[in-house]
């Protein structure tokens, strides 16, 4: 149940992206354009939802081909599948082009790079280490053995299609190695070097390709305007969110809240945001395959802070939930690849920041419980009062502009004298002089 409402949601903000990206859209008339897309971070769902609608924005514009600017550390399976299956049945040229200088195409990445009909790399870029790796949960041998056992088959047989060198593939998968730019270009992995987008649209030019349905086509750039695809605003949005650290930033703004509002009812404004911030967390650790026992074990830690500050535990309930929050914040990604993985960092700042908070509200409530009333009958007890009428023992004395009838412990006090309330009984106050 859980996961359809998320797959719901997801549908819905992606049919507004849909909807946002046709009413923005740029499209050649005459369909001379080459279509560029561009891919930075993590490969997870909306990046193939991403991927496949600007293949068909090309499709449908007749672009001369389909360039996909690609810098990943790695990402989904599931979502690596979907890309290069829409790129492996593309009706136009796709060509991958591995870019900035410094970017990397490694793991999910090296997958989309192989499945290209051609493949570009600029200088100081990588390809390789896709070595399978769960998410969420430690994978048995046997499971680890048959997972790489596929991706190894996978990979060599879009390698073939492609007419790239299998071992080569093989090595990446199987053994996690990885490739400079120039090492790649030798070795036919990738099909040649390009310094920037130019060069890349220079180099396919005259380049021959089949595409899936067997039409044999000619990649003719001269005189192709280039578009630029990007993401929409909701699609750059749940790219944003779908990182670990984003997810777990989100989780912690989302107990910051909550605890707040449990603590101070009323306050309306950290329960709002608290409920945004623990939806859009659940949607990214859904979408990111997280284990849920560590959801399970930081919720577990939320509800021990929210007990410390009404059960006077002196810090031990604070303490067990430090230690559920640093346990299941580390398993939360635990057998994931490090791209997919919560920073230490992150983790230990958050532990620090949640037991600094917890005690503050515990101090905040135990001075708000031992504060002196200063409101009300019990509020003017200890307070000063001017004498009214003589005091023989009793009379009429003013207090904070009222007036209440008194009586003196001892002696007599006259008009204008200054006495100090000890007691209130119902509508009389029992005074003694002042000092």
């Amino acid at each position: 149940m859980f996961r359809l409402v998320l797959r719901t949601v997801y549908l819905l903000c992606l049919a507004l992206g849909l909807i946002l990206s046709l009413t923005g859209g740029n499209v050649s008339a005459d369909g001379r354009e080459i279509r560029v897309l561009q891919v930075k971070g993590n490969i997870v769902p909306v990046v193939s939802d991403y991927i496949s609608r600007g293949i068909s924005e090309a499709e449908q514009a007749g672009s001369v081909a389909c360039i996909i600017e690609l810098d990943t550390p790695g990402g989904l399976l599931n979502s690596t599948e979907d890309i290069v299956r829409r790129i492996m049945n593309a009706g136009v040229p796709v060509v991958v082009y591995v870019y900035p200088h410094g970017a990397w195409a490694a793991s999910a990445g090296t997958f989309i790079t192989v499945s290209a009909h051609l493949s570009a790399m600029a200088p100081a870029t990588s390809i390789g280490a896709a070595h399978p790796v769960s998410v969420g949960e430690e994978m048995p041998a046997d499971t680890q053995k048959k997972a790489t056992e596929y991706s190894v088959a996978w990979i060599q047989s879009i390698a073939e299609k492609r007419g790239r060198d299998p071992a080569l593939v093989e090595a990446a998968v199987r053994e996690s190695k990885s490739f400079t730019a120039s090492q790649a270009v030798e070795s036919k992995l990738v099909d040649f070097l390009a310094d920037d987008l130019g060069g890349v649209i220079r180099q396919i030019d005259g380049k021959t390709v089949t595409l899936a349905d067997g039409r044999t086509v000619t990649i003719d750039t001269d005189g192709a305007v280039i578009v630029r695809s990007e993401m929409n605003g909701v699609e750059n949005f749940l790219h944003m969110i779908s990182h670990p650290n984003m997810a777990y930033i989100l989780m912690t703004v989302a107990s910051i809240g909550i605890i707040t509002e449990i603590s101070n009812p009323g306050l309306i404004f950290p329960g709002v945001i608290g409920g945004i911030c623990l939806f859009f967390a659940f949607y990214a650790l859904g979408v990111l395959n997280a284990y849920w026992a560590g959801v399970l074990l930081i919720l577990l830690a939320v509800g021990l802070f929210i007990t410390e500050i009404f059960v006077p535990a002196y810090g031990i309930l604070t303490t067990g939930g430090i230690i559920s929050l640093v346990i299941g914040s580390l398993i939360l990604f635990s057998e994931s690849e490090a791209s997919m993985q919560v920073d230490i960092g992150l983790i230990v700042v958050t532990a620090i920041f949640f037991a600094g908070f917890v005690a503050f509200l515990v101090w905040a409530t135990i001075r708000g419980q031992t504060r002196k009333v200063t409101t009300g009958r019990e509020g003017i007890i200890g307070q000063s009062a001017i004498v009214k009428t003589a005091l023989e023992p009793k009379g009429m004395v003013l207090v904070e502009g009222e007036l209440w009838k008194a009586e003196l412990d001892s002696g007599n006090a006259q008009p204008g004298e200054e006495v100090v309330i000890q007691k209130v009984d119902n509508l009389k106050l029992y005074v003694t002089r002042k000092k």
